[in-house]
């Protein structure tokens, strides 16, 4: 019987060898790890979704920060819950806001720790929707978009001005990018970088996220400005628009379910392209390993690579710090 003379299994033969040939790396330069900022003192709680994962008062942020650059994690994300709601998220652009105070904390305690704030208000309104409500039809609602884009310049200039290293629009409002860049220029903020949440969809798997940040929708729902789930021209389009007006770095969310989303992106654009493997994503995992229903350590590499693999240069996971333990060998 013979054999082709070229044969791949050669290759794979020993570990080492498949290192050599080894087409994607990760490495925990690709990872930000979110991270909930709350009131109070001494509060490492924690959240009942998202098992292994916490809510954080400020004094408690700063030495969770320590923990995390020790790991050698470049950047976290944060994400705020506020004492106080109203009906346009106010508290997010108050300069005594859990955020700001939480980016001031961090900054102090680890300078050279990237910081990344979502710049939202699902967490911030009563409501739990995005943006100013321009008026509610039945059980839907329609976003004021351009009132909406005021409160973000507010948002993300608060933001800059604490110190915050990138600001990060999830909102998916129209011409977002464009004012929010024009708004921190005049500022004298042109060195903070813009992560665009370009590609946003509206999914299922965010269930864990909103329960944890307390931001589901009293009424209606988000798919009149998160994406339509069956769209990927739509997606490129909306990245396109969001280089065009100064992104810096543009994120596709949700991850895995958006693999494909992430590969046409990475083949489209020259721009850093950052993937969010949301909550629910971890969530299955953590539940699955837990049954030992699977290898939780060797799905969750298997996982954060095949974004890596999609084309994602970052990636925004929950599994940011036991990744980084596996790779680097610290804990």
């Amino acid at each position: 019987m013979s054999f082709p003379e070229n044969r791949p299994r050669r290759l794979r033969r020993t570990e080492a060898l498949r290192r050599m040939v080894r087409e994607t790396t990760l490495s925990v330069d690709n990872l930000i790890l979110p991270l909930f900022v709350c009131s109070g003192k001494g509060v490492r709680r924690e959240i009942g979704s998202l098992p292994g994962q916490f809510y954080f008062s400020v004094d408690q942020l700063s030495r969770e920060a320590e923990v995390v650059a020790n790991l050698g994690i470049p950047a976290v994300m944060l994400f705020g819950l506020p004492e106080r709601k109203d009906a346009v998220g106010s508290e997010a652009w108050h300069p005594e806001g859990i955020v700001q105070r939480a980016i001031r904390a961090i900054k102090k305690t680890v300078p050279d720790l990237v910081v990344a704030a979502d710049c939202c208000f699902c967490e911030y309104t009563a409501h739990g929707h995005c943006g100013v409500i321009l008026e509610k039809k039945g059980n839907q609602s329609v976003v004021d978009n351009d009132a909406t884009l005021e409160n973000l310049g507010r948002a993300a200039l608060a933001q800059a001005q604490a110190g915050a290293d990138i600001v990060a629009p999830s909102g998916m409002m129209d011409g977002m990018i464009g004012f929010l860049r024009e708004t921190l220029d005049e500022a004298e903020q042109q060195d903070v970088i813009l992560l665009s949440y370009a590609a946003k969809y509206a999914s299922a798997f965010y269930g864990p996220f909103r329960e944890a940040a307390a931001s589901v929708p009293s009424f209606g729902d988000r798919n009149g400005y998160q994406m339509d789930v069956a769209n990927i021209r739509e997606a490129i389009r909306e990245v396109a628009l969001d280089v065009e007006e100064g992104a810096d770095i543009v994120m596709v969310k949700p991850a895995l379910p958006c693999l494909d989303v992430i590969g046409e992106v990475r083949r489209e654009f020259d721009v850093p392209i950052a993937a969010f493997n949301v909550s629910g994503e971890y969530a299955m995992l953590k539940l699955a390993g837990q049954k030992g229903l699977l290898d939780y350590d060797r799905a969750m590499v298997e996982t954060l690579t095949s974004v890596r693999r999609a084309g994602a240069d970052l990636v925004v996971t929950y599994h940011a710090k036991e990744a980084a333990q596996l790779l680097t060998g610290k804990r």
